[in-house]
């Protein structure tokens, strides 16, 4: 029996193709392991719909801003309408327009807290155009959810001030106004009213996009095996001349 010798050629395709398999491999496990990861976070956000309701002396009182995110709120206050921001380019239902945050002063406590009130459609002939809301005055009652700032956008300079907004940054907010502002906002979750409309998206941590990306990663491991296996072994023994024996 012969020992058929693999040409250099041979050995560096080999490589190749653990390297590729090996890595492509990997990042699908990673990308496995965030999907768990998310998913675990996920569960931990839909627990705290069943703590209890914060008032404004339990949310003033947390130390850890992630204690109190995504819990059920009900605040009482006044709101600072002075203040209120349109945030441009925020879509809800399908349609693009703004997102209103108005400062509301919680009762019994000197801070405030930024709530994301709803929102209102864009005039797209005037963008300075807003759309008329009513901001009560006096003491009411918000019921929302316990949210991190609100999402950012891409920013064009010269955008970061002014009633209308791309985003809003709370330490930028609270350094501008000189109001002392809570880390967290409260996504207000009443009925649509005051001109507002709140159909708020659910919280979405982007698990089906992690396991979107290790079903390509696995399926470029594969490729990249099914391809070494058909071009480096099985095609040339296919194409290998076959030795006749002598009749």
């Amino acid at each position: 029996m012969t020992l058929t010798l693999r040409s250099p050629r041979f050995w560096l395709i080999t490589l190749a193709a653990v390297l590729v398999a090996g890595t492509t491999l990997s990042l699908g496990q990673w990308q496995l392991r965030r999907a768990a990861q998310k998913e675990a976070l996920q569960a931990a956000i839909g627990a705290r719909d069943h703590l209890p309701i914060l008032d404004g002396r339990g949310l003033t009182a947390g130390k850890n801003v992630a204690d109190v995110l995504h819990r059920q709120a009900i605040l009482k206050g006044t709101w600072h309408p002075e203040y209120t921001v349109y945030l441009d380019n925020r879509p809800m239902s399908g349609k693009t327009g703004f997102w209103v945050i108005t400062p509301l002063a919680l009762e019994g406590s000197s801070q405030l807290i930024l709530v994301q009130r709803g929102w209102v459609p864009r005039d797209f002939t005037d963008r300075t155009r807003l759309a008329p809301i009513t901001t009560p005055s006096g003491s009411v009652t918000v019921r929302g959810r316990i949210a991190p700032s609100p999402s950012k956008l891409y920013e064009f300079k010269g955008l970061e001030s002014g009633r209308i907004r791309q985003n809003l940054d709370i330490p930028a907010f609270r350094t501008q106004t000189g109001l002392p502002l809570l880390e967290v906002s409260l996504l207000q979750t009443d009925a649509a009213n005051e001109g507002l409309l709140r159909e708020w998206a659910a919280p979405n941590l982007g698990v089906d996009k992690h396991y979107g990306y290790a079903f390509q990663w696995f399926g470029l491991c594969g490729l990249v095996l099914i391809l070494f296996i058909w071009f480096q072994l099985i095609l040339p023994l296919r194409t290998k001349p076959r030795t006749q024996s002598p009749r």
